[in-house]
């Protein structure tokens, strides 16, 4: 079973952000909320049929500003010898403390959030750390963790491209894992009320033809550390893909605790669970939950096998591969680099 643990609080909202998290917020309620995922436990062991958990990932926010180690304690009885536990951190919290309680606890994989190369960039976003900051809190967690890797933002307004000096020091940093997403600019994030009431910044804001030759640019520069892209926004070396990734886009079941999470257990789907009957939560159709849990294999390197799809599925299938954006391999569809660019647009054909 896999488990995704969403902690919300962060030191301040990024501009960029418009997920669920809250900045700020003081000690004591942050103690209080993760006694409240501790009480939640029991009932997601009921909700796994006390299967191991095979993977955790706890996200945010900034899951390390919370003391994780009551929880962390809660949950080791229930862990499979060879899970796969994953902490996302922000530099800024990177500590020998808090890496040393996390690798007693059980924690043997870290996603640190650099988010940009570019120090203008990261002032910009209210990251409230420099490039080479985020390379210091990098080598310690190296100190720590073998398996670590880095999330980046592609696409922020002002960033420069001339970052090739900043590429030569991050292949030195003995990358694993690197997941390259492309800003989304969010109505009601700070930024885009920003670029809403601010020309001068809106201009800065790159075409989709730049996003995508930069995300070209990441691509090559990542391959060439021999992090191979294995799902669309996300590059592993051999052996390290992220497995609670894999696990959610192979259509595999996950349990989402927390203010923010998001579960799928059979053909129920949870948002913002802790811990409470599954009843009051939506429950699928078996062709939507089918759907679901085929369609976005399609996103990953394993593809797609058509023979499970109908007669109109396996038409859009042929279409795009006519049209230079799927490879097949017999029954498997595979996205080309092209076809990476417009994958939702696919999937919505496809449902």
């Amino acid at each position: 079973m896999n488990l995704y643990v969403h902690v919300p609080f962060c030191r301040a909202k990024c501009t960029y952000c418009a997920l669920h998290s809250r900045g700020g917020s003081a000690a004591a309620d942050r103690a209080a909320y993760v006694a409240r995922l501790v009480a939640a436990l029991p009932a997601v062991r009921r909700q796994s049929h006390d299967a191991p958990l095979t993977t955790v990932y706890f996200g945010g926010g900034s899951p390390a500003l919370c003391d994780l180690q009551p929880l962390l304690d809660a949950l080791r009885p229930h862990l499979a010898p060879d899970v796969e536990f994953t902490v996302e951190l922000h530099p800024l919290d990177v500590t020998r403390e808090t890496l040393q309680t996390l690798k007693d606890g059980g924690v043997n994989r870290i996603s640190m959030g650099v988010q940009s190369l570019d120090d203008d960039s990261l002032t910009h976003m209210a990251r409230g750390y420099s490039f080479s900051d985020a390379e210091r809190a990098f080598h310690l967690v190296k100190d720590f963790f073998d398996n670590a890797g880095i999330d980046l933002i592609v696409g922020y307004p002002g960033e420069t491209a001339a970052l090739l000096p900043r590429h030569a020091r991050l292949a030195k940093w003995g990358l694993t894992h690197c997941s390259v997403y492309s800003l989304i600019l969010e109505e009601k994030s700070r930024l885009g009320k920003m670029v809403q009431h601010n020309l001068t910044l809106a201009q800065t804001i790159p075409s989709d033809e730049e996003v995508l030759n930069r995300l070209s640019v990441v691509a090559h520069f990542l391959n060439d550390l021999g992090l191979q892209r294995y799902e669309i926004s996300s590059y592993a070396r051999p052996g390290f893909a992220c497995r609670h990734n894999l696990a959610t886009w192979r259509g595999e079941d996950y349990l989402g605790l927390g203010e923010g999470a998001h579960g799928r257990i059979g053909r129920f789907r949870t948002q913002n669970w802790m811990g409470e009957d599954l009843s009051a939560f939506e429950q699928v159709s078996e062709e939507a939950d089918r759907k679901e849990r085929l369609l976005f294999r399609l996103r990953t390197r394993d593809g797609l096998d058509s023979s499970l799809l109908s007669g109109d599925g396996q038409a859009v299938l042929e279409q795009n591969l006519k049209a230079g954006l799927l490879t097949r391999d017999g029954a498997v569809y595979r996205l080309t680099e092209r076809g990476t660019e417009v994958c939702d647009a696919i999937l919505a054909e496809l449902v």
